[in-house]
């Protein structure tokens, strides 16, 4: 019954074509059979790809980014049990769409020399104790992870947070953690599994609920959760089969093949094929900062190298315009995530058949399509991996000739560009 429920749809097309041509002049009907599309050309940075900047940069307006980063507060959001104000989400947001661009945001407990953003409720109660130390000569505040009240309020914070924004345009991607600045570390301060951090079997609670609650919008954890320290994934691989990206807070330092190549390799080198590569410029040293993005890089690689072999899609660079002229950062965006080129392309009656090839070195990670007069390629080009090549096909009236790439997760005014030359 599909098989002949398949060919009268097929059989309706036709005449429908057939129609619609016979009822065009001769002149016309040769001019539309050529079906001449535009050439183009992949000229900005494309969304939600490339070098971002914090929210409050003076220099968010270039477009030499797609992408702004920031840092939030959950008892910015919470003061009370169960009482959710995502005022100060909603600004960030805005501000950073206003501009063009799409937010990444991470929120955090821990940053050093500064309290927690523990909710005040939760520290309020007799059970709840937090500890000190010093961390680089700063009073350093942590959560206390024996209390079962912060535990639940953290789960209940991520499902709310994934029902307001998980399709929301206005963010792109999801950075979360623990320790220090939400990166899964507690350095130089010795990690107190259960006091200090949480516990293993929260953790792995935690990473099977963020699977749960988002459905649509990529999260990622920093690499130094390959940790078998403090992090529960090394003990279970099943943890590991969780679609979530990485980020890798020391990017380009002078011992990144050691250490940080390490932990990618533990996570699986392929990860990206389903979830967003990215981090932030090493700040080990003022030198890392200062010559990461020139032509051999700070030690000898230059950006766009370590960008194909790690499949990178973001990388936070805040400081990069006090040393480098934007014309410079606007590169090495485009050097990041996907870059879309027609190979060929072919019309046939209403049926226009697409050859197109991944020359970025991340696929794209939101569902977007060829399209030609508002209608839709049956396939996406989600997932298109670097240097893959696939067939579209779009059915539509034989005249129209406005090949777009459309994607329901930008905001307006931007274009995914694509190349095409001929």
């Amino acid at each position: 019954m599909r098989k002949i429920a398949c060919f009268a749809l097929a059989a309706m097309l036709w005449v429908s074509c057939a129609k619609k041509e016979a009822t065009v002049q001769p002149e016309a009907t040769a001019t539309a059979q050529k079906s001449v599309f535009a050439t183009s050309t992949i000229t900005k940075v494309q969304p939600m790809t490339g070098i971002v900047f914090w929210d409050t940069s003076p220099h968010n307006t270039s477009d030499a980014i797609s992408l702004e980063y920031s840092y939030m507060l959950y008892n910015d959001i919470v003061k009370q049990k169960g009482i959710y104000d995502w005022s100060k989400v909603e600004q960030k947001l805005n501000q950073i769409a206003s501009r063009g661009h799409q937010a990444i945001l991470r929120f955090r407990f821990t940053y050093p020399g500064y309290q927690t953003s523990v909710p005040d409720y939760i520290k309020a109660m007799s059970n709840y104790n937090e500890t000190t130390a010093q961390v680089w000569g700063e009073q350093t505040y942590y959560p206390d992870w024996s209390n079962t009240a912060l535990k639940n309020f953290v789960l209940e914070f991520y499902e709310k947070y994934a029902a307001r924004y998980d399709q929301d345009k206005r963010l792109a991607f999801v950075q979360l953690g623990f320790g220090h600045y939400a990166e899964y570390h507690t350095y130089p301060t010795p990690v107190q599994l259960g006091k200090t951090f949480p516990d293993k079997v929260f953790q792995t609670r935690f990473f099977e609920h963020l699977d749960r609650v988002f459905e649509h919008t990529p999260w990622s954890i920093s690499i130094d959760a390959a940790s078998d320290t403090y992090s529960p994934l090394s003990a279970n691989p099943f943890l590991l089969n969780i679609n979530f990206g990485l980020f890798d807070d020391s990017f380009m330092h002078k011992e990144h093949s050691d250490y940080n190549e390490n932990s990618w390799n533990f996570f699986n080198r392929q990860r990206y094929f389903t979830a967003p590569a990215g981090g932030e410029f090493s700040y080990y040293s003022d030198y890392d900062q200062q010559n990461v993005l020139k032509p051999n890089g700070a030690y000898g690689e230059s950006y766009e190298s370590y960008a194909a072999r790690f499949h990178i899609t973001y990388m936070i660079g805040n400081d990069q315009p006090d040393y480098h002229a934007m014309e410079r950062i606007k590169a090495a965006s485009m050097a990041s995530g996907y870059k879309f080129e027609v190979t060929s392309l072919s019309t046939e009656a209403c049926v226009t058949t697409i050859k197109a090839r991944n020359n970025g070195v991340a696929p794209l990670y939101y569902d977007a399509y060829f399209s030609i007069g508002g209608n839709r390629a049956t396939t996406l080009l989600k997932g298109l991996l670097p240097g893959e090549e696939k067939t579209f096909t779009i059915t539509h009236h034989s005249d129209d000739n406005t090949l777009a790439i459309v994607c329901d997760r930008l905001l307006p005014g931007q274009e995914i560009q694509y190349k095409k030359d001929f």
